[in-house]
């Protein structure tokens, strides 16, 4: 049964422009595609006013119609595709960086992975708004091993590249927790790329913790992704809840950046 769209009417916006991005919003969630019924009980439209938008759509190839039922067609997708290359991953991460801010109130990063220098790099981000917060300059870098990021992106490359910093990486401890060995590192990798959430307690920064995770591509890698951090007492007791909100986060994220050219 197809799921109501999130698209509403109000009566000063324009009914038929509003009901075409329904119809897409509708078919996007459905991968079999609706019937002219799915489409008329999700949008709450007459059959006949719906017919009147689909048929141009048709004919235009921006929706599909066969057997009884419609889809999203291929000019909707190249349309998505230039609309995507337009604006460069971070202006299209950006959202959910503020979603992840608004939902945890603690200080949300976006980090990228530099595999040459064997770094992490934050190149977004948002501070709590909290008196006391974990707070970074945009541009801050860290050891791939020492920080949440930095485990979530390298769980996340492909396993001969992987397998190679393993090898070369010399782990020191940046507090006073001590440093991961090898072997504990490898079975935590493992670990994140089960649950796709990594966590850092006092490693990087004294005090400070953070969880993470990547924002995977289509092939199943990941170059971003996502930091939330805060005082490690305060992160540690709310660990389910933002690891609940920062899974569904990257979840929405990954699928978006699937989508992207060349991703």
């Amino acid at each position: 049964m197809a799921t109501r769209a999130k698209t509403s009417i109000s009566p000063a916006e324009p009914r038929s422009l509003l009901r075409i991005l329904g119809i897409f919003e509708t078919l996007a969630r459905i991968p079999g595609g609706a019937t002219l019924a799915d489409l008329s009980n999700a949008l709450e439209a007459p059959k006949s006013s719906l017919l009147l938008l689909l048929r141009p759509l048709v004919a235009h190839k921006y929706l599909v119609h066969a057997s009884g039922r419609y889809g999203l067609g291929p000019s909707i997708f190249q349309l998505s595709a230039e609309v995507l290359a337009s604006a460069g991953i971070s202006q299209v991460i950006r959202p959910y960086i503020e979603e992840l801010a608004e939902r945890t109130n603690e200080s949300v990063y976006l980090a990228v992975i530099d595999k040459e220098a064997k770094l992490v790099t934050y190149v977004d981000g948002i501070d709590s708004r909290q008196a006391v917060r974990y707070s970074t300059p945009i541009g801050t870098t860290r050891p791939i091993y020492a920080s949440a990021a930095g485990k979530a992106l390298l769980a996340f490359q492909d396993a001969a590249w992987r397998q190679k910093y393993l090898k070369s990486a010399k782990l020191k401890a940046l507090t006073s927790e001590p440093a991961a060995d090898k072997s504990d590192l490898q079975r935590e990798l493992d670990d994140i790329r089960k649950s796709g959430i990594a966590t850092n307690v006092g490693r990087a920064v004294e005090g400070a913790s953070g969880i993470a995770a990547p924002i995977v591509k289509a092939d199943g890698t990941a170059t971003h992704a996502f930091l939330i951090a805060a005082p490690s007492d305060r992160l540690v007791r709310a660990l389910p809840a933002l690891r609940q909100a920062l899974a569904e986060v990257a979840a929405s994220a990954s699928e978006t950046l699937s989508h992207m050219p060349g991703s």
